[in-house]
């Protein structure tokens, strides 16, 4: 019932039903187009617009507009089977928000105190300085992290 009132709205006005017809034929030019592209490629691209029998197309990243680029004749070629409108297909690259990663938790897990203990004791029996200064340096770092 929705639908047909709102099927009803769009029809009331000529604005309305120009935009209608127009959100329609860019839903099966995106279906013609994500059968003809290949699927990894379609995952990630989508049609913008149609005009003058032009299909631009939208990647989301540079990596696969030049992809696209370079199955364009082939890719018009599939699509002008199901629309023989279609006289070129245009690829732009329009980049969506920016993911950033998800913060890591640190899985670091603290020196028990015994191996500290373990690790001053060595210091002070072995005869290389270098490192008799690395343990030294790592027991100090990890008691200093403790107490913080």
């Amino acid at each position: 019932m929705a639908t047909r009132i709102i099927g009803e709205l769009l029809a009331a006005t000529e604005d309305l039903k120009n935009l209608s017809a127009r959100t329609r034929r860019l839903r099966e030019l995106q279906k013609l187009y994500f059968r003809s592209a290949p699927r990894e490629l379609a995952g990630s691209s989508r049609v913008k617009s149609y005009k003058a029998g032009v299909l631009c197309v939208t990647a989301d990243n540079g990596v696969v507009a030049a992809k696209l680029k370079q199955l364009a004749p082939s890719l018009l070629a599939t699509i002008r089977k199901g629309d023989a409108d279609i006289t070129a297909v245009r690829i732009e690259v329009q980049v969506g928000r920016v993911r950033t990663p998800d913060p890591v938790k640190s899985t670091k897990k603290s020196v028990p105190p015994e191996a500290l203990t373990g690790f001053e004791a060595l210091a002070g029996q072995v005869a290389d300085d270098r490192l008799k200064l690395a343990l030294a340096n790592l027991v100090r770092h990890h008691r200093r992290t403790r107490e913080q």
